[in-house]
């Protein structure tokens, strides 16, 4: 059978069964995502968690394809981002659908990345960072919701038709991919490799029955300065390299303000409370508590619109610093440089009307009861390399119930979880078609 057409509020009866079979799953896709969340995937050491996938993968039948980021083909991509650290023993997972019956419908991908983010003070927590802990409706843990959960929901999507004997009947791509959380290499060598399909979902934490249609542009950069060092005796003769970067710092924030002004935004951003983010994540610097300081380094990331491209950002950053470092009275005594680590990410912005969009929206709508609303994104995903230079149109859409992400206690919804699935099984269905698969078929 192909597509089926669903009526208003309620799917069809065939796709109710699909939906059903979805939430049949709960068990096992909480069993998932604890087992899933406790390893601990922080950047560099995502390859555990990699593993979990790539067998995963296999049991539901998918072929896998496991590869090595080859960093020097990115280099040559405009959408490479500088690397933090090495590629050596780190791999992307790739599980692979193609149909045995007759293909019709449309290809897709699924992708989602594996790395999470630092911990932040465990002292903070109530319970391990990676404990996986269930209490009630909510599962805890670094990842939890950003965005293991939106694996495993694709995942048990998958798993929901195979329990019905049906299949997707085009080529559908199940991507696990490390480091989107700073430079996004993953999903861009999966690009590279040669992964393109008719479109692609990010099951990403939105907001409640929200689908990000609209992200901005991304610009990571380290301030490095010199100051004039002296005993703390006579510390007024000196200029700290530590007051100098906030300096150079509040500088920057003037800019944030000007970018932030109504008659400045994207027109996505219009009704936005703060749509563009100067943030100082990270400061180190000074030698002795009696000594000035000499050095200091600030890791700073840079919010910007879509209709503004990184070398824009960047020339705009660099002009507000220089005029800052002249502007101050000591600038003779310092100095400072600029490092470009990380992400230097341009923004993208899907059209409500386009296919993907209104297929996802219309799917949410006949599971869910209720509409889905396009959402502008005030940071990035990696939907950019599919919609900026795979020609994959690319929308986030996955559970929305938790809170704390990248913060203290982040978890996620269990009844989002299963929900996400729901509607991702019956838009797999109606997006790719489905063949009835001979019993012991995959």
């Amino acid at each position: 059978m192909g597509p089926m057409q669903a009526t208003t509020p309620e799917v069809a009866a065939d796709e109710a069964a699909i939906a059903a079979a979805a939430h049949a799953l709960r068990g096992e896709a909480v069993a998932m995502l604890s087992e899933l969340v406790t390893h601990p995937s922080l950047l560099g050491h995502e390859q555990s968690a990699q593993t979990f996938m790539a067998r995963a993968f296999a049991g539901l039948g998918l072929q896998v394809d496991e590869f090595q980021i080859d960093e020097e083909k990115l280099k040559a991509h405009p959408g490479y981002s500088p690397s933090i650290v090495s590629y050596e023993g780190r791999t992307n997972v790739v599980g692979i659908h193609r149909p045995s019956g007759p293909f019709k419908g449309n290809s897709l991908i699924f992708n989602g990345h594996i790395d999470v983010v630092p911990t932040g003070a465990e002292v903070l927590w109530t319970d391990s960072p990676f404990s996986g802990k269930v209490d009630g409706d909510r599962l805890y843990g670094r990842g939890a919701s950003d965005m293991k959960a939106g694996i495993v929901a694709y995942t048990m999507a998958f798993q929901a038709l195979k329990s019905l004997g049906l299949e997707p009947a085009s080529p559908v791509y199940f991507q696990s991919v490390i480091e989107e959380e700073c430079t996004g290499n993953g999903a861009l060598a999966c690009l590279v490799e040669g992964y393109r399909a008719d479109a692609a979902v990010i099951p990403e934490p939105i907001a409640e029955n929200g689908v990000m249609t609209c992200q901005m542009g991304v610009l990571w950069l380290a301030i490095e300065v010199l100051g004039k060092p002296v005993h703390a005796s006579v510390a007024q003769t000196g200029v700290g390299a530590i007051d100098f970067t906030m300096y150079l710092f509040g500088e920057l924030k003037k800019l944030e303000a000007k970018w932030n002004a109504p008659s400045a935004r994207y027109r996505s951003y219009a009704h936005h409370n703060h749509p563009v983010n100067f943030n100082l994540g990270k400061i180190s610097g000074g030698e002795w508590a009696s000594s000035v300081p000499s050095a200091c380094r600030a890791d700073v990331r840079i919010g910007f619109y879509p209709d503004m491209k990184v070398a824009q950002a960047r020339q705009q950053v660099e002009a507000v610093l220089a005029a800052a470092y002249e502007a101050h009275p000591a600038h003779a005594a310092l100095s400072y440089k600029l490092v470009y680590e990380g992400f230097q990410a341009d923004g993208c912005h899907v059209p409500d009307d386009a296919p993907i969009v209104q297929a996802i929206s219309k799917c949410h709508k006949d599971v869910v009861g209720q509409e889905l609303v396009p959402t502008a994104f005030t940071g990035t995903t990696d939907t950019k390399f599919f919609n900026l230079y795979g020609e994959t149109p690319a929308i986030c859409y996955g559970p929305s119930g938790g809170a704390n992400i990248h913060g203290i206690d982040e978890w996620v919804s269990i009844d989002s979880l299963m929900q996400t699935t729901a509607v991702l099984a019956v838009f797999m269905a109606r997006w790719c078609g489905v063949n009835t698969v001979a019993t012991g078929q995959s």
